[in-house]
């Protein structure tokens, strides 16, 4: 790893991966509890690429995230009460109560909400690079794919659409090996996704998906390019699904011996080990980030658990056709 980053921001990125984490697991123990509403869909392993991408982009850029997103929408401003109150479908979350898990978005935070049918995404994201053009604005729009999305129609529709206009699109895939259960081996020919996205001259790399260093100067990087009008990108994260589909997939397909090869590259504890080793974080400055982000977590769970339901006669509102 080698970094310009400055000690402050190495710090956040620390930061954002650690609570991340830490979000996740609430959920992970509200599901338990019997409190969520819906599935809970874990993004453990993976915060190195959400949290690395987000910070890599400027404040005017838009993203479009996923489901495991969770440290994309932390850079962008949401507070772990968010998260808490959306999936325990809260009278005080984002939407009110009216949707689950991260169906939630702010224009005013760049951030669009997810799209349930996988792949549409790099579609509505395209459109938002189109405007963006038209308007003359210097924004690079950012949407999040996973290998199974990549194997959707929509998924290459958008892909193609991009690179023939020359939009200033990023597309993140995030390949963590499954597609709910099916192993990437048994839906694509190809080894890498990048080459797809080669494939409708789209310039497209490769890098560790759990080293969030490389995935920020990667991210940094093809943004430049997109914003300098060198039109769609792809940056291809390859990392791993420590968790099955949803908190409710036991995820016994997949091989032990994979997921503990995995366990030794967490993310987390990588950047973790870098920083002390480089003398860049001491275990003081640790501990306080920690002190910080538990002292965050514990005051949003009691918001969060104190919040009402929302009135069944709202149920209407903010709903349109």
């Amino acid at each position: 790893m080698a970094t310009t980053l400055t000690r402050r921001q190495l710090h956040d990125l620390y930061y954002f991966l650690r609570l991340n984490r830490r979000v996740d697991e609430q959920l992970t123990n509200f599901y338990r509890q019997g409190k969520v509403v819906g599935g809970v869909y874990s993004g453990t392993g993976q915060e190195a690429i959400s949290v690395g991408t987000a910070c890599a982009l400027e404040p005017e850029d838009i993203v479009g995230p996923m489901i495991r997103n969770v440290g994309t929408l932390l850079v962008r401003g949401y507070k772990p009460r968010d998260l808490f109150l959306q999936y325990m479908a809260r009278k005080d979350g984002p939407t009110g109560g009216r949707d689950a898990n991260t169906h939630f978005g702010d224009v005013a935070r760049g951030v669009i909400a997810p799209i349930s049918m996988l792949g549409e995404g790099v579609n509505v994201m395209a459109g938002i690079a189109l405007a963006a053009r038209l308007r003359k604005e210097k924004r690079v729009a950012v949407t999040y794919v996973g290998d199974g999305a990549m194997s959707t129609g929509p998924c290459h529709e958008g892909m193609n659409f991009a690179a023939v206009q020359k939009l200033p699109l990023l597309i993140i895939a995030e390949n963590n090996g499954w597609a709910y259960s099916t192993p990437i081996e048994k839906q694509m020919a190809v080894r890498d996704i990048a080459v797809r996205g080669k494939a409708y001259g789209i310039p497209a790399v490769i890098v560790d998906g759990n080293d969030i260093l490389k995935v920020y100067q990667a991210t940094r990087a093809a943004a430049a390019r997109a914003r300098q009008g060198g039109g769609p990108q792809m940056i291809e994260c390859k990392t791993m699904r420590m968790k099955g589909h949803a908190e409710h997939d036991a995820a016994n397909y997949v091989p032990k011996k994979t997921l503990e090869a995995w366990k030794k590259k967490d993310p987390i504890l990588r950047f973790e080990k870098y920083l002390i080793s480089k003398r860049l974080m001491t275990a003081k400055e640790k501990a306080t980030i920690e002190a910080r982000i538990d002292k965050e977590i514990r005051a949003d769970v009691e918001f969060a658990e104190a919040s009402p339901f929302p009135p069944p006669e709202g149920a209407a509102r903010s709903v349109w056709a």
